[in-house]
């Protein structure tokens, strides 16, 4: 760098007398006169003093030298510059922030004075007090905590399944598996893992819609390959469940002259080599086949069987959860042929006494030839184990669908699964279960026989003894009666869990008692008790029923009647069988003057039931006019559901019963009540046991009155 300061000194004296007399430059300059330079010479100390403030002892002595000034004084004017620079630039910043304070101090104030006058965007009442957002903000801390620990247990769960089936380390996880920050805004459980949006207790399936979701989104990390096998094990299986659907004698026996089909186990060894999957000596094999004539054309069929909803929707009695996993093929538009399905299905009989049985299973459909087809489920080893109650295995099973003239169908269907019961099954249902009638194929083409049958009369514009306003209006009454039958038919899996134990054992099987809180569309919102039992009858299963379907016997049983009898003023048939119809009835009860009871009876082979449910009358009204969403109405329904009792004789109490004039054996009844004790938010913990003894008390003592009515009270 050239520190020379320029030609001319602009002031500084170079006279070599001034040099031979001995004397220091800054002797000659003072400070006074280092101010006093020529401008043109400050302008070149100012523009070194911008390139190097801190300039070391050569270029000082060197700027000296072109200045005629001592080292010590330019030391310390650039000491003094520096010292005022700094001064300059403080009092700039203390300017600007002091600025920016009263700004933000009147924005302050602005804010202060918005809060005063700040109202509740969904109300528009006050905000909270300072109190109450402190509970606000301690119940979410706790809610916090608790999704928490639920996050990291389904984390180490997946964590598990992804090192099992797929070979990765926890540390391959993709991100949507991550551990959640549930302090984050953007870690939202609902987004990240889905809902189960199930309230309060759920005596459900252990396998909640969470699970179902994070099962998804493993699924989704399946390779092409491991795809492939799950596409060869779904044809393999159609394969042999084609040998099933079409090969008769010797394969297949009856149990009993006009029994069941059952398999022959040495005949099916010769054509399959299946090996066992359970190794203990609970396990055993159930295997059925049966086929109808239902009046629904096959293409209906085979995209009911396809959409899980829709699967739902036409066996509520036999299931009681349906999820379509992944759709690994859509198969072909025009008829689904090679559609390949991943689903999960949870299956109970309507008691709280037998637990549900679950499935992980490839469901493949298939046209094996015209107006012909083939859905084969099965289970698969990659499937197996998800669930935390996996004792069942799916051999292949499905159903063969021929399409017949004027939109019927034949359907043959076969039900083949391996059982590991570690828990016994209830005495009272341990015929009906081992005996290939609670989970076997007669009842699933029984139950699809009848539901097609309420459907087609639903489309029918002219039913015999109807009194309702229209079409729309039998419709529109039909679909409420179906939402209430589905609605009650979930409430009876409380097996898994009992909250009173104490009642429990109380005559004969029980009663079980639930708690839950129920919100939503649909249901009446507030906390609910919901007390079943199952019990033994020494009579045919169709003269139970007989007795709950006539309206003039509700008095003998119905707490709501009040010991007066009951008139019914509609009546929808929705079936052949007299039995099967949809009853609006007026009941006497003088404090509920606008209150009446939609009923809906059905009956079939396997089983019969009776649901009902107190409406207020301008629903119903509205109902039968086809006006507004029928959906929304609130539905608390109750009920009795009979079936057969699975025993291959009649008791030998039967013989002197004077109820047993026919032949048919016993029947098992549940009995299920659902009660509205209160219609605030409270939890759960704030109903006392009374309210529940006395939820316990009713159910028992309507049973009490049932036996008798129909004269067994002294029976098992």
């Amino acid at each position: 760098m050239n520190f020379a300061m320029g030609d001319g000194g602009g002031g500084v004296d170079r006279d070599p007398s001034n040099s031979r007399k001995g004397k220091k430059s800054y002797h000659r300059h003072t400070p006074y006169q280092i101010a006093q330079l020529d401008a043109s010479v400050k302008v070149h100390f100012f523009r070194f003093f911008k390139e190097c403030p801190h300039p070391d002892e050569n270029q000082r002595r060197h700027l000296g030298r072109e200045l005629g000034l001592e080292p010590r004084q330019i030391k310390f004017w650039f000491q003094n510059k520096r010292t005022q620079a700094k001064t300059q630039n403080e009092r700039a910043d203390n300017n600007f922030l002091r600025a920016e304070n009263e700004r933000v101090h009147c924005e302050n104030i602005a804010l202060r004075e918005a809060l005063k006058n700040m109202t509740c965007p969904s109300c528009g009442g006050p905000p909270y007090g300072e109190e109450e957002l402190q509970r606000h903000l301690q119940k979410l801390h706790l809610e916090n905590a608790q999704l928490k620990q639920e996050a990291s247990q389904i984390y180490e769960r997946v964590s598990k399944l992804l090192a099992r089936y797929l070979g990765k380390p926890i540390e391959s996880l993709s991100p949507c598996l991550a551990p959640l920050d549930l302090s984050s805004p953007t870690s939202s459980p609902n987004r990240r893992l889905g809902c189960s949006g199930i309230h309060g207790i759920d005596f459900g399936s252990p396998l909640a819609v969470s699970d179902v979701d994070l099962f998804s989104t493993l699924l989704g990390e399946v390779s092409e390959v491991e795809k492939g096998l799950l596409l060869e094990a779904a044809r393999n299986g159609l394969e042999e469940l084609m040998k099933l659907l079409r090969l008769n004698d010797p394969l297949w026996v009856r149990s009993s002259p006009g029994g069941q089909c059952i398999i022959n186990r040495d005949n099916y060894e010769k054509i399959s080599s299946r090996a066992n999957h359970f190794k203990t000596p609970s396990a055993r094999v159930e295997a059925s086949k049966d086929s109808r004539v239902v009046c629904m054309n096959a293409m209906q069929l085979v995209e009911m069987f396809l959409d899980s909803d829709k699967w739902f929707n036409i066996f509520p009695t036999i299931l009681t959860k349906a999820l379509t996993i992944a759709v690994l093929d859509f198969g072909s538009p025009q008829n689904r042929a090679g559609a390949l399905l991943l689903m999960y299905e949870e299956m109970h009989i309507l008691s709280p006494l037998v637990p549900p049985r679950e499935f992980c299973f490839i469901r493949y459909c298939q046209e094996v030839e015209q107006g012909v087809w083939v859905i084969a489920d099965m289970s698969f080893d990659f499937l197996r184990d998800n669930l935390p109650t996996a004792h069942i295995w799916k051999f292949p099973s499905g159903c063969m669908i021929h399409e017949m003239p004027n939109g019927f169908s034949k359907v043959t269907w076969v039900e083949h699964v391996e059982v590991d019961d570690k828990t016994q099954t209830h005495r009272l249902y341990r015929d009906l279960v081992c005996g290939n009638l609670a989970y076997g194929a007669q009842r699933w083409v029984v139950t699809l026989e009848r539901m097609c049958e309420r459907f087609a009369y639903t489309l029918e514009e002219n039913i015999p003894r109807e009194e309702t306003r229209g079409a729309n209006g039998r419709r529109s009454i039909m679909s409420l009666g179906h939402r209430m039958v589905k609605d009650f038919c979930g409430i009876l899996n409380m097996s898994s869990k009992m909250d009173f134990p104490h009642l429990s054992e109380a005559t004969n099987s029980g009663v079980k008692v639930s708690v839950r809180k129920a919100i939503g569309p649909g249901q009446p919102d507030g906390m609910i008790v919901c007390a079943a039992t199952s019990l033994w009858l020494p009579i045919p299963h169709h003269a139970v029923f007989d007795f709950f379907r006539d309206e003039k016997n509700r008095v003998q049983w119905d707490i709501l009647s009040h010991g007066n009898i009951e008139h019914e003023v509609a009546h929808i048939s929705n079936g052949t069988h007299p039995g099967n119809c949809i009853s609006i009835i007026r009941p006497y009860i003088p404090t509920e003057k606008n209150m009446l009871i939609l009923q809906e009876s059905c009956t079939d082979p396997s089983a019969s039931f009776v649901v009902y449910a107190p409406i207020d009358a301008p629903l119903i009204n509205m109902a039968i006019r086809g006006e507004g969403d029928t959906s929304r109405i609130p539905i608390l329904p109750s009920g009795v559901v009979i079936s057969k009792d699975g025993r291959p004789s009649p008791n030998p109490f039967l013989a002197s019963s004077s109820s047993s004039s026919n032949n048919g054996g016993g029947s098992l009844l549940t009995v299920a009540f659902q009660i509205l004790v209160c219609r605030t938010s409270s939890v759960m913990r704030e109903l006392n046991v009374e309210t529940v003894a006395t939820v316990n008390t009713l159910i028992s003592s309507t049973v009490q009155k049932i036996k008798v009515a129909l004269d067994c009270a002294s029976g098992e």
